[in-house]
């Protein structure tokens, strides 16, 4: 299908996003033009939301853990995409600001869902794949554990001791706890978690004051998954405290524009700026990773020997593949932080730089002396950003910070099913992701207002305000079989919003074969001689990566990375 023949639908949830967001960034950045629409330059008709879930696999990887492709009950790519136009608008003014020819930008609610799915693409095309990069799906593949009186319950611990310990003291042997505790650890970059049946027999037979108790003694974080999709809090999506005093800004040297003379070729915003990140797991790398794209130098601080994250199967070009998908084309400079000389290598760094992000755990930078205030005694200008997980609104004391308890006590994780399911976190990083980008919009936030103001700044951002931003109803959605993909004879097809609107003239058009004994491109082809929309599920991200269709989207494997990855989702003019 070429682009001319689209369907266009304004998409209303990404615009309002957009708008809300630029409404806390620094004046300027609303009048630049910023354009959103559904494909992008993916070569495809995505005529809402729910077809480009289906077509850019994010249907597939939520809906692993589940059996088969589901969709995500909430606008979630179009909630990215909405970021994503933020992040655009805010970089254009910050550009301008700098002597930059920049007028608008443009991105796409395919593009935010392909750069939500970067990581599991990026395992999906390894070229250096150790056992299989596609995990299967798993009808039982969820980590949420059902109580004695039918409660469910969602544990964390980035500790195999804790973790071992709390199923011994439910009556688990070590060596079956073992066996759950490695799948329980790569559901973070498989979306799917297959826990030994015995485990989740042991929770069942124990009241949720029990597991508590036993998760409080092991310092294993338990959290209650309730079925009220609103979130339990409306935090700002981030906190700007600016410093006291103004100070010159430090010249940075602007690119010469480009032009039909010069040979040049546009400039990217943010190109001259200096970013020093101490960050893991997803939620700062992201951070990091977007600022990257927008044009500046990212150094990432990284223990001696490594980022462990690096060696996580499957490898391309040597490194995770996971791993550089964010973090590819970032410079490495190795500091031991536990050692007083690491940590003046981090003061050094940040006191050449415009932006230091981490995302340590609460206490953590006051503890090292790399604070906000402690580094901007260097460096007064500096753009300093925490990535937290719960920010202050659990106290001092909060559970761990992670992608799945940040979406039980956001409401995601009874928002995102629909009402006939349980409620439970969707396997995929969604708060990972849409944290990482608020942090990254947090900071373009605070550099627009240095380029106004010149004092810099503190971002305070988290995974809990990020997913506040995603619009839920008041109660949970109900669907009808034909709001699920349906199967074909080779494959799955979600039906556009008509034609789930007209089962009686989907099951005239179809009989008396119906989906089982067709294709996916004869059903959709029936359907498209009658008007009907239906869009073709991906389930094999390998096979997206070679779909003619996002060529313009997705780049394949080259010999450096060795693994897919998104195309920047922006351009600009």
């Amino acid at each position: 299908m070429t682009p001319s023949l689209r369907t266009v639908v304004p998409p209303a949830v990404a615009a309002t996003i957009a708008d809300r967001l630029l409404r806390h960034t620094a004046p300027g950045t609303r009048v630049v033009r910023h354009t959103i629409d559904r494909a992008g330059p993916v070569d495809m008709d995505l005529p809402d939301e729910r077809a480009v879930q289906a077509a850019c696999g994010l249907m597939h990887v939520h809906g692993r853990a589940t059996g088969g492709p589901a969709p995500l009950a909430v606008d979630y790519a179009s909630v990215v995409a909405g970021v994503l136009a933020a992040q655009g608008a805010t970089a254009v003014a910050i550009g301008r600001a700098r002597g930059l020819e920049l007028r608008e930008v443009r991105t796409s609610v395919a593009q935010g869902a392909l750069l939500a799915v970067g990581q599991y693409l990026a395992a999906a095309t390894a070229t250096e794949g150790d056992g299989p990069s596609e995990p299967t799906a798993c009808a039982g593949g969820l980590a949420t554990l059902d109580t004695c009186d039918g409660t469910r319950v969602e544990l964390e611990t980035l500790d195999p001791l804790a973790w071992r310990e709390f199923w011994t003291r439910l009556g688990v042997p070590p060596a079956l706890a073992g066996r759950g505790w490695l799948r329980f650890q790569q559901r973070f970059a498989t979306a799917v978690c297959p826990l030994p049946g015995e485990l989740r027999e042991a929770a069942r037979r124990r009241t949720p004051a029990e597991l508590r108790a036993v998760a409080c003694d092991t310092g294993v974080s338990l959290l209650v998954v309730g079925s009220d999709p609103a979130p339990a809090v409306h935090p700002a999506p981030w906190r700007l405290t600016p410093a006291p005093d103004a100070h010159p800004r430090r010249p940075v040297p602007a690119p010469a524009p480009a032009g039909p003379d010069t040979g040049a070729t546009p400039s990217l915003p943010l190109a001259g700026l200096r970013v020093v990140e101490s960050t893991r797991r997803v939620q700062g790398p992201l951070a990091g990773h977007v600022l990257r794209m927008l044009g500046a130098e990212v150094i990432r601080i990284e223990p001696p020997g490594g980022d462990p994250m690096r060696w996580l199967p499957p490898l391309a070009g040597g490194t995770s593949a996971r791993f550089t998908a964010l973090n590819a084309g970032k410079r490495v400079v190795e500091a031991d932080l536990a050692t007083a000389g690491g940590r003046d290598t981090v003061r050094a760094l940040a006191a050449e730089a415009d932006v230091f992000v981490h995302n340590w755990a609460p206490g953590k930078a006051g503890r090292l002396g790399l604070d906000a205030a402690d580094l901007s005694t260097a460096r007064p200008a500096l753009v300093y950003a925490w990535a937290s997980g719960f920010g202050d609104t659990l106290g001092d004391r909060p559970p761990l910070g992670t992608d799945y308890l940040a979406q039980v006590h956001g409401g995601l994780a009874a928002a995102v099913r629909p009402a006939d399911e349980p409620p439970a976190p969707s396997l995929m990083t969604l708060t990972d992701v849409l944290g990482g980008l608020v942090c990254a919009q947090g900071v373009l936030a605070a550099l627009a207002a240095r380029e106004r103001t010149g004092r810099g700044c503190r971002v305070d951002s988290s995974l809990i305000s990020a997913a506040a931003l995603i619009p839920r109803p008041a109660h949970r959605v109900r669907w009808t079989a034909l709001d699920r993909p349906l199967r074909t004879a080779d494959g799955h097809l979600y039906l556009g919003a008509e034609a789930r609107a007209r089962p009686e003239a989907v099951h005239r058009l179809l009989a008396p074969a119906g989906f089982a004994a067709l294709t996916t491109e004869e059903c959709a082809g029936r359907l498209a001689a009658a008007g009907l929309t239906a869009t073709p599920v991906h389930t094999d991200l390998a096979a997206l990566a070679d779909d003619p269709a996002f060529k313009a989207a997705v780049a394949p494997p080259d010999p450096v990375i060795g693994h897919a990855r998104p195309h920047a989702p922006w351009e600009f003019a």
